[in-house]
């Protein structure tokens, strides 16, 4: 089932215990980011409230004891907006209680999609449908994933990912 913005809106608010993203694509392509990453290439300071209203939603999802987390895959050399993620993205989220580590792909050959997806609550699949420039085409929530399919790219990312913390760059 396709979901709009509010009906995916509702889903990353309206789950019961735990969020989970595997994240792969090398760049995203989204509007609201597109200045602040320009400001980034530009060697510009990251501005004190810089994605201000994503840390708001995280902080009250911690609070309700809720837990919300991602593996973010990447592969050398790292792309202009894995850059900009990695310096200006990552560490607010992670500060506003986001747990985020890090696959680097680049040596390593498991198997794992190429495909952006959620994991609500062990139960609910939702995938991010993006076009190879990292436009979203759209947010496809599954009516019958192959579940255990799903928790096992979760559970095979999260075994070879590294804390965001630990994750050396090399940049």
């Amino acid at each position: 089932m396709l979901l709009d913005s509010a009906q995916f809106t509702l889903q990353l608010t309206g789950y019961e215990r735990s969020a989970w993203r595997f994240e792969t694509q090398p760049t995203y392509t989204i509007p609201i980011e597109q200045a602040s990453l320009s400001r980034f290439l530009a060697g510009e300071p990251k501005p004190p409230d810089h994605n201000e209203t994503w840390h708001e939603h995280v902080r009250s999802l911690v609070a309700a004891g809720k837990s919300i987390g991602r593996v973010r895959t990447v592969r050398r050399p790292l792309t202009d907006y894995q850059r900009y993620q990695l310096a200006w993205g990552i560490p607010g989220n992670i500060e506003a209680g986001e747990d985020i580590r890090i696959l680097d792909l680049t040596d390593l050959q498991l198997d794992l999609p190429t495909q952006d997806f959620w994991l609500f609550d062990e139960t609910t699949v939702v995938d991010l449908n993006f076009r190879p420039d990292g436009t979203l085409i759209n947010v496809d929530k599954l009516e019958d994933p192959k579940l255990e399919q799903y928790l096992t790219w979760r559970d095979t990312a999260l075994s070879h990912a590294m804390p965001f913390g630990e994750w050396n760059a090399g940049t």
